[in-house]
């Protein structure tokens, strides 16, 4: 009898250590309840196609995403291009699985109020200048980053604090939108997938904002994994997460990114994102 207890705790100990759960997390680019309800069905999908039980958990800022990361709060992040180099630079081994059909070309939007005068050009116009600009987080890839690499491109390197009567930094990419709509900033730096749904979705008056400039493109959003995935969840369990994001075809879970599929991807596609941070001395 105390052979067959032993045999029965052993195995209920084994369930309880293959029964660890899986959670995940996001940068807070949007309003928190949308993402709330984004990754909530995230979450039931990727249970179900892992068959473990996974968790979203949600954060306040993207340095509390990369946090989160870093300290094993969570194993996986939809993080930004920025965001993902930090995260895989505080956890050696870590990768980048799946992104976006659109990340591999992504863009920001320079946006103005309609009382700046500005309208749509090919390059971001002189008469900016002096201007307030408010960009999204302070480590946005497409909120921050790129837009004020692209900018100092256009005018010789110089520093927007210096350049614009005032910088700000929203916070995401939807307050930005409704700043600048309100008429607190003249400018604003936004991701074009975020602006593009807001407009499908009535919810910015384009009659008060409009888009200027649309920046080249760059590699942006993309799903990060801890290395050890493994060897915690299951030898392939990499591979699994991979091809769960990769095989995902309901079109309102990839509207609600919004994207029209996730493809492959790998740590070397964000190279570009990593010298340009570098550069601007965003990386530790």
């Amino acid at each position: 009898m105390r052979h067959l207890a032993l045999a029965a705790a052993l195995a209920l100990f084994a369930q309880g250590a293959a029964a660890e759960t899986f959670r995940f997390t996001a940068i807070p680019d949007e309003d928190q309840a949308r993402l709330v309800e984004r990754f909530a069905k995230v979450a039931d999908y990727l249970e179900e196609r892992l068959g473990v039980e996974v968790e979203y958990v949600p954060v306040k800022s993207y340095s509390a995403a990369v946090t989160a990361f870093r300290n094993d709060q969570v194993q996986l992040a939809w993080f930004g291009g920025l965001s993902g180099v930090q995260a895989r630079r505080l956890v050696p081994g870590s990768v980048a699985l799946a992104q976006g059909s659109e990340d591999d070309a992504f863009m920001s939007y320079f946006i103005a109020h309609h009382s700046t005068g500005l309208e749509r050009a090919d390059a971001l116009p002189d008469a900016i200048e002096d201007m307030s600009l408010t960009f999204g987080s302070r480590t946005s890839t497409s909120g921050r980053l790129m837009p004020e690499h692209f900018f100092r491109q256009r005018f010789d390197d110089a520093d927007p604090e210096a350049f614009f009567s005032r910088v700000g930094y929203s916070g995401d990419h939807s307050r930005t939108i409704a700043l600048v709509e309100a008429g607190t900033w003249d400018l604003g730096a936004v991701n074009y997938t975020v602006w593009e749904a807001a407009v499908a979705d009535g919810r910015v008056d384009t009659d008060r904002v409009e888009v200027i400039w649309a920046t080249p493109p760059y590699p942006d959003y993309n799903w990060t994994l801890r290395g050890d995935a493994d060897e915690r969840f299951g030898e392939g369990f990499t591979d699994r997460v991979q091809a769960a994001f990769l095989e995902m075809d309901d079109p309102e879970l990839l509207a609600s990114f919004p994207r029209e599929a996730f493809i492959p991807a790998d740590n070397a596609l964000y190279a570009p994102i990593e010298e340009v941070a570098e550069e601007l001395g965003l990386l530790r």
